[in-house]
């Protein structure tokens, strides 16, 4: 594919463009990986414990994943970078299912994080979360993740969240995530996150980002839906969900969160395409009864129609659903590889 070619050496010329090379953890599919390559960065080396997320990556990226616990990897075996980026677990601080936060397993892997950014020094890196790590444990989770990445390495970082709606950036959907954003301490030139390119009256619309998706051949295959689930389809308009169902309906359903039944609004962006669950929770069509594809799944997060999931329905559904969109997180990209190439060049370093 023509991704590939992006990671490959570039040919000896007089004058070669200095490298900003990359170190992913957590990488998923590779959908923030995507982002970064398509803005020009040398991705080195990504990890990512679920297999099938893998052999995606690697379909689509390149060889360099690993796949495996991060928690068993020698940190000798990794590259040093200029950048660590990743999305650590997330469902812990989710708002839709119950948190545990920085309490339990999961919770706790971004020290993994830490760990690295302390051992390989990079000049920057980004992690990425869900909105509900902002108010996850009272407010400490946040507050420990800060401090422990600050304090990291011999120099340590500067480090802030910043909360990120991802429509505000391309994305058909509105997806809000923390971008935790740290630049190591010896470095005296201030990065600016980048402007929004998209406000609410030019959003990309779900049916802008549908155009055409069904001619797309791969990872567009219609699911096999119950009578039932379709008759509640038909009584929900474009935009709405379950509570649209009439409550002296045989289909009526209660007690339920927003996402379920809930049908895209062609001239809106998406809500939040979540990554499991069931119930009537898959995401559904604006015009027909039916659960979205994967592909038109992959259409709402920006990822190009020749980036090819690999595994069944489901577990293509939770990696789409689980990554950073490419299309919004592309922007952060074309800010941040001028800015490193100006320290790499030693302008903004300590003398």
């Amino acid at each position: 594919m023509t991704q590939l070619t992006i990671f490959d050496e570039p040919k000896s010329t007089a004058k070669t463009e200095e490298k900003i090379n990359v170190v992913s953890l957590f990488s998923g599919c590779g959908g923030i990986d995507l982002g970064f390559a398509q803005a020009g960065f040398l991705i080195l080396w990504a990890n990512d414990i679920d297999q099938k997320a893998c052999e995606t990556y690697e379909r689509n990226l390149g060889k360099h994943v690993v796949c495996g616990d991060i928690q068993e990897i020698d940190y000798s075996t990794i590259p040093d970078a200029d950048l660590i980026l990743g999305g650590f677990p997330c469902q812990d601080f989710s708002m839709i299912w119950k948190r545990g936060g920085i309490t339990t397993e999961r919770g706790n892997l971004y020290r993994n994080f830490v760990n690295l950014v302390s051992l390989k020094e990079p000049l920057m890196f980004i992690a990425e979360n869900v909105k509900g790590l902002m108010t996850a444990n009272q407010g400490k989770a946040i507050k420990q993740i800060i401090e422990d990445f600050s304090a990291t390495g011999r120099y340590g970082y500067v480090t802030k969240p910043h909360l990120v709606n991802f429509a505000d950036y391309g994305t058909p959907q509105l997806r809000k995530r923390v971008l935790i954003i740290g630049i190591r301490k010896d470095i005296n030139c201030t990065f600016d996150l980048p402007s929004p390119t998209h406000q609410i009256k030019n959003y990309v619309s779900s049916s802008q980002a549908l155009d055409g998706v069904e001619k797309v051949k791969h990872n567009n295959e219609h699911q096999n839906i119950k009578c039932s689930t379709v008759e509640k389809l038909k009584l929900i308009p474009a935009g709405g969900n379950f509570t649209d169902i009439p409550k002296d309906s045989p289909h009526y359903v209660k007690g339920m969160i927003s996402h379920v039944y809930r049908r895209l609004d062609p001239d809106k962006p998406s809500t939040t395409i979540i990554a499991a669950g069931g119930g009537g929770t898959w995401g559904y069509h604006y015009s027909e009864p039916r659960p979205l594809t994967n592909r038109e799944r992959a259409r709402l997060f920006g990822y190009p129609d020749d980036f090819i999931f690999e595994g069944t329905i489901t577990e293509v559904r939770r990696q789409i659903g689980n990554s950073v969109p490419p299309v919004g997180i592309l922007p952060f990209a074309q800010a941040i590889k001028p800015y490193l190439e100006k320290v790499k060049a030693e302008l903004c370093l300590p003398i």
